[in-house]
């Protein structure tokens, strides 16, 4: 938890977090009281008893468990990459346990196979170079030294102006992945469409995403756009998958702008 103000759930499908916190709900901490969550085994949390206890689906019961547990009556969701996919699930089954949502660098549907503008697809130009990365951080006898080296090349392959790494990532935050969650969302991902379920989500909504995003390119989020009732959509002109790193001011700017108005829309 950090921030004070009204609450915020952030969390990542695979990322283990830490105390150290992490980019992306920082975004948030300075207007916000941010909870950043790690799903079933993700850092020190409980161990799944059942497969399915690490897909998306199940996430989004858990976050819901975690809400009731702190008493808290509703909440924004924000989520970034496959944290925004599961923010697309809550909104879909529990629009009414949310003030707001906030999707940023994600897609409603498989996005590794649909799209060669994707670097998980095998026809992109670093695909095999983006499979080295992710398959040697899985390796749990990694040094800090060797994991934080090969973290950073996978990185570099998703911001707009690689040269500026270590000034996007200046601060002493650090995280893991988690293996079994992440073997289990690329199975998830292969069969992942909730592209025709979007019409369900009744919160208000914003999408952001970056006009270079190789992860999640941007014609998903416009996608996004056209099917979710109350949304908003955010180009960013100058970033790839992290616009709340490579374009931060306009991106706290546009989130700002989003929750007045939803204040305004409920009064």
């Amino acid at each position: 938890m950090k921030g004070e103000g009204k609450p915020v759930c952030v969390t990542h499908h695979y990322s283990e977090f830490n105390d150290s916190g992490d980019y992306f709900a920082d975004s948030f901490t300075d207007r916000y009281q941010v909870y950043l969550v790690n799903l079933k085994e993700a850092g020190n949390t409980s161990k799944a008893i059942h497969p399915h206890e690490l897909s998306m689906f199940d996430a989004v019961y858990d976050l819901e468990a975690i809400r009731e547990a702190l008493g808290i009556s509703v909440w924004t969701y924000a989520g970034h990459s496959t944290g925004g996919m599961i923010g697309l699930l809550y909104g879909i089954h529990f629009s009414s346990s949310l003030s707001s949502l906030i999707i940023v660098g994600s897609a409603a549907r498989k996005y590794a196979n649909s799209s060669p503008a994707c670097i998980y697809h095998c026809e992109h130009p670093k695909f095999d170079y983006m499979q080295q990365l992710i398959e040697t951080l899985k390796d749990p006898d990694l040094s800090p030294v060797e994991r934080a080296t090969i973290s950073k090349k996978r990185t570099k392959l998703s911001l707009h102006t690689p040269e500026k790494y270590d000034e996007y990532f200046s601060l002493p935050i650090t995280k893991k992945m988690s293996a079994s969650r992440m073997n289990f969302f690329i199975r998830e991902e292969m069969i992942f469409d909730v592209s025709r379920q979007l019409h369900n989500i009744t919160t208000p909504t914003l999408i952001m995403g970056g006009v270079h995003d190789v992860q999640c390119p941007i014609a998903f989020s416009e996608e996004m756009k056209e099917a979710i009732p109350q949304s908003t959509f955010v180009r960013f002109n100058e970033s790839n998958h992290y616009p709340f790193l490579e374009e931060s001011r306009l991106f706290k700017e546009e989130i700002q702008k989003f929750m007045n108005k939803v204040v305004e829309m409920k009064i």
